[in-house]
């Protein structure tokens, strides 16, 4: 066994780890570990955009975890793959930039977590952005910031035609749903430039390890966490069939994931007595909170045929494929520089609400029953819909502390009343917008769920049997005060009765964001770099 001593080590060099890493190492006095439990982003189809769809089921490059199996989904386990790689979920993820509404941040500030409302966080949000789409939005968004978002430059007559049937539901356009308010459909806000995915590994980390103070390690995987008593002091982890320590002189930060971090406490002796007991590990500190309070957004599509159209599922073969290629290769507008997704709808399940509680999708693509992944053999388009801020929660329980055995995930999709309604809502809107008047000429016939489906029962049954997770996964540390017995992390991301260790990734928020999580967890490292300097200075 070796070990090496730092000022500061970072568990996972993912959106969250590689930009701690980045705005620590702008402190010429430190020495920095940043660990990865997987390896280089070197595979070629990270950096494509349309490579998502393979990248994401690449059990070399990603976590392949499953939910437990509930009457909700049908008896089925549902994917909640996370990223293995550098670049962590940003390396595998549908690039879309998207934070939430100020009402989201308002409240986890009213939970107690001053410093997090929304006027807090917006400076944060900006910081992290280089807008190059149309200019004369610098109220809401960044310029100068590393991580450049740009809005879409491939069109479809079906897009076009999409959304002027959501403006004939009464939903009205929005071309900046980051901006003052997020309502409406629009093209999607993406991380993508130059035809190329654009992560914070990509924006962030690398440019800084030239400083020379960061030490990366990839395929190295934590195993656990080192204490003295209840001070945080290193990590043991593995790396070429080795065990090996380091150690960190000033503090620890765990980014691993919502899934990742949870199980990593538990198996170092910090989280509930009970699920401790269960895996053989003493208390170090005992947080009840660890690995509960787990939320995801639940997805559901419906699927139309289309013709007199050609849609992504004809572009993606054969000589228009080649040809897709070629023009991406000279820096035009291509299929394989796009988001999974290419347009937004935010929308109410009815209209008593002040704030759209549905995210929408849509795409002129279709993939076939059963085969994620596989596109459709005839023309198609898809639409889908999830309930933004689910009441649903679940837990993440580590089953040993064998570091190859997952944990158990439990998200209760859908277990509360409330989701579903906001569900059935959008699985019904999805259908009416999918049959608007402007698509009547491409709309051909629904395949999925088909007309058969009418009534409240039919609709959830075919939610338990199709849907997804959106692989938004958040809230297994959740950040609140001493007062708050299930809070795991304080406001400013120190874990409770632990000295020298912070928490800094999706799995610190009190409650899903009305919205994708990559931003808001960007948003997360870069506030939390800020303590951390703050900490050193005082």
């Amino acid at each position: 066994m070796t070990n090496d001593t730092f000022d500061y080590v970072i568990v996972g060099a993912g959106a969250a780890g590689s930009i701690i890493a980045t705005r620590l190492s702008e402190l010429s006095d430190v020495k920095i570990c940043l660990l990865e439990a997987g390896p280089p982003d070197r595979h070629p189809l990270i950096h494509l955009p349309a490579g998502f769809i393979k990248m994401i089921f690449n059990s070399n490059y990603t976590w392949q975890f499953k939910t437990e199996p509930t009457e909700r989904t049908g008896g089925r386990a549902v994917n909640v793959q996370q990223g293995r790689v550098l670049g962590g979920s940003g390396a595998i993820n549908g690039m879309v930039y998207n934070r939430g509404q100020a009402a989201d941040f308002d409240n986890w500030a009213q939970r107690g977590n001053p410093g997090w409302d929304y006027d807090s966080v917006l400076p944060y949000f900006k910081k992290s952005e280089s807008w190059a789409g149309r200019p004369g939005r610098q109220e809401f968004h960044g310029t100068d910031g590393p991580t450049k978002v740009t809005e879409m430059d491939w069109f479809h007559p079906l897009c076009e035609a999409f959304m002027d049937g959501v403006e004939s539901e009464g939903i009205p356009r929005n071309d900046d749903y980051n901006g003052e308010f997020q309502e409406g459909v629009g093209y999607f806000q993406r991380f993508i430039h130059k035809g190329r995915r654009h992560n914070s590994a990509n924006a962030y980390l690398k440019p800084s390890l030239k400083r020379g103070n960061i030490d990366l390690r990839t395929d190295a995987q934590v195993t656990r966490l080192l204490f003295k008593g209840k001070k945080a002091v290193g990590v043991e982890y593995r790396h070429g069939g080795q065990i090996r320590q380091v150690i960190a002189e000033r503090e620890l930060i765990v980014s691993s994931g919502t899934v990742n971090t949870a199980r990593l406490l538990q198996v170092s002796g910090v989280g509930s007595a009970e699920v401790l007991a269960s895996i053989g590990v003493d208390v170090v500190h005992e947080l009840k909170g660890v690995g509960e309070n787990f939320q995801d957004h639940f997805s559901v599509r419906v699927v139309a045929k289309v013709k007199n159209s050609l849609t992504i599922n004809e572009l993606a073969r054969g000589p228009r494929l080649i040809a897709q290629f070629a023009r991406w290769a000279t820096g035009r507008p291509s299929i394989l520089a796009i988001v999974p997704s290419l347009i937004h709808i935010f929308a109410k399940s009815n209209e008593t609400l002040d704030l759209p509680d549905l995210q929408g999708v849509f795409a002129p693509a279709s993939f076939k029953a059963g085969y994620v992944g596989v596109l459709d053999d005839y023309p198609g388009m898809t639409c889908g819909f999830w309930p933004h801020r689910p009441e649903s929660v679940g837990y993440i329980h580590a089953k040993s502390t064998n570091p190859d055995e997952y944990p158990e995930i439990q998200a209760n999709y859908i277990s509360a009343e409330r989701d579903r309604h906001v569900l059935l809502a959008g699985m019904r809107l999805a259908r009416r917008l999918l049959r608007a008047a402007p698509l009547a000429q491409y709309y051909d016939l629904e395949t999925m769920p088909g007309d058969d489906v009418q009534t409240d029962d039919e609709w959830l049954d075919y939610a338990g049997q199709v849907g997804t997770s959106s692989w938004h996964l958040c809230g297994t540390a959740k950040m609140g005060p001493a007062t708050d017995p299930m809070a795991v992390v304080d406001p400013t991301l120190k874990v409770h009765g632990i000295e020298n260790l912070r928490v800094a990734d999706a799995s610190i928020m009190p409650a899903c964001p009305s919205a994708n999580t990559y931003a808001s967890t960007m948003m997360i490292a870069e506030k939390a770099a800020d303590f951390i300097k703050a900490d050193q200075s005082g």
